[in-house]
């Protein structure tokens, strides 16, 4: 059995990486690797099928009515964009921007939080060596914040019903340690704004959102976190037996691969219900913040770097460094302090 779901853990942290068609049809591909797991490991059962058909009514809800909402008012955002940084200093609005996105992305979603940084950034009169540090500071605030809601986004949402809590769970867990951090980086994009000035710059051309858009997304994101409560379930057996035992300080820098992998897929992989809740506090954090590091470590980036032309290559030299010194500054507040 430990063989077998370690082979699946194995194909799931590589292939999308390999085929092209498989990091498309992620969600898919998660959801078949989930069933496989919970057959290997003899967790299948009636009761975890209604369990995984209800556990993503939530966010999936949370994203489709913010989506239908940014829809409408997706032309007003640069309007409003345009009169703020009439009224206020570039660097002030945009740490405002990245201050206030990141504290309400646990209740928009992380999705839409990007769909909305996109279309600001995308009004603001910075030029392309401004606009990436700047994109990368707002989605680490973004993606930490995220997690205080199980609606903010997906490693949100199973790494509360993995551990069996109610709605407030994460913000009472990390809310002392994240929303300094987002404040602390709304700061730092204030400083790159400054550093670098405002340039004249010509306006991408976004595609609008549709309502089927809308829609698929929506669906995505309900059968993404089917498949990863599936994976979680199923690869409990090797958790128990080979994670559960691990110091905190140990949990912390091994989800610095989170960087290249997806943070809520490893959370499903890692956390169960028997942790304490420093075991919990050191994985997720780790993995919140390694996930800013490269494009592919969560949603926020993916969204952003997707629709504003940023490559792998240029992400990294701006996330790198940032998530390193976010890296041992946590550590230090969360084990040396």
């Amino acid at each position: 059995m430990v063989a077998g779901l370690l082979a699946i853990l194995v194909l799931v942290l590589v292939l999308p990486f390999l085929f092209r068609p498989i990091e498309h049809n992620l969600e898919a591909f998660l959801f078949v690797m989930g069933v496989a797991a919970t057959l290997v490991s003899r967790t299948l059962s009636v009761h975890l099928v209604v369990h995984a058909l209800r556990e993503p009514l939530m966010i999936t809800g949370a994203v489709l009515g913010a989506g239908l909402a940014f829809k409408f008012l997706q032309r007003q955002v640069g309007a409003a964009v345009e009169g703020g940084v009439r009224r206020l200093s570039l660097p002030l609005f945009g740490a405002l921007v990245v201050a206030v996105l990141g504290l309400i992305s646990s209740v928009i979603t992380a999705i839409i939080a990007s769909l909305v940084l996109v279309e600001i950034i995308n009004s603001l009169p910075l030029d392309r060596r401004a606009r990436v540090p700047y994109t990368v500071a707002a989605c680490f605030a973004i993606g930490l914040g995220a997690a205080l809601t199980p609606v903010g986004e997906p490693l949100s949402t199973i790494a509360t019903s993995k551990m069996g809590q109610g709605f407030w769970y994460l913000a009472g867990l990390l809310g002392r340690y994240i929303v300094p951090g987002i404040l602390a980086v709304a700061l730092i994009s204030a400083y790159l704004l400054r550093r670098q000035g405002p340039r004249a710059t010509a306006r991408q051309e976004i595609q609008a959102e549709t309502i089927p858009g809308v829609v698929i997304r929506a669906l995505k994101v309900y059968l993404f976190v089917m498949a990863l409560v599936l994976l979680g379930e199923g690869f409990k057996p090797v958790i128990d037996m080979y994670v559960l035992s691990l110091d905190p300080r140990v949990l912390y820098w091994i989800n610095m691969v989170s960087a290249v992998l997806d943070n809520a897929t490893l959370t499903a992989a890692e956390i169960t219900r028997e942790m304490t809740a420093a075991q919990v506090r050191a994985i997720l954090v780790g993995l919140l913040i390694s996930g800013g590091m490269l494009i592919p470590g969560n949603i926020p980036n993916i969204i952003s770097a997707g629709k504003l032309g940023i490559g792998s290559r240029d992400w990294a030299r701006a996330g790198v460094p940032l998530g390193l010194v976010l890296l041992v500054v946590y550590f230090a507040i969360l084990f040396l302090l």
